[in-house]
């Protein structure tokens, strides 16, 4: 799919009844993107919890299934290509995880689209610091989007899961 700055790509490979249409993917990654000029390829896999297990444990070591991967574009020195990256998300964890944090599912799966995005784009959360400048910018596109402050529930802030 797309659209003004973005071709997107949406894989599914799992099935499940809350997985958004390309259209939503699209404005996610948009609202991602708004400040940034040019063109961008994304690619966006659905998988199940065996998919995102196994290369959560090839590529970051850590054997148990994770809410969102992603895989920033490492282009040769030189290559003029609008290629980010790959966003890998594993659907029945972050479905679980909505109803766990109380959240809708949609606005949970546009914050974890939008924060796989700011992965590509650079942007971490490692260090106190690294975080809170993250969250601050995946609240207020967000919020420019219509949903609430993802990391606000009873009072609490929620974190993404390593």
């Amino acid at each position: 799919m797309s659209g003004p700055g973005v071709e997107l790509a949406v894989q599914v490979l799992c099935d499940s009844a809350t997985i958004p249409g390309d259209e939503q993917f699209h404005a996610w990654v948009s609202a991602a993107l708004q400040r940034r000029q040019g063109e961008h390829e994304i690619t966006i896999r659905i998988v199940d919890e065996s998919e995102s297990q196994a290369m959560n444990k090839k590529y970051r070591c850590r054997d148990r299934p994770t809410n969102v991967l992603s895989f920033p574009a490492d282009l040769p020195p030189g290559v003029d290509h609008p290629l980010l990256g790959d966003l890998v998300i594993c659907a029945p964890l972050l479905e679980r995880e909505a109803t766990a944090q109380g959240k809708e599912s949609q606005a949970h799966w546009a914050h974890l689209v939008i924060h796989g995005v700011l992965h590509l784009l650079g942007h971490d959360h490692q260090q106190p610091d690294e975080a809170d400048e993250m969250e601050a910018l995946e609240t207020a596109i967000l919020a420019s989007i219509g949903y609430p402050d993802p990391y606000e529930h009873s009072g609490e802030r929620q974190k993404i899961a390593p």
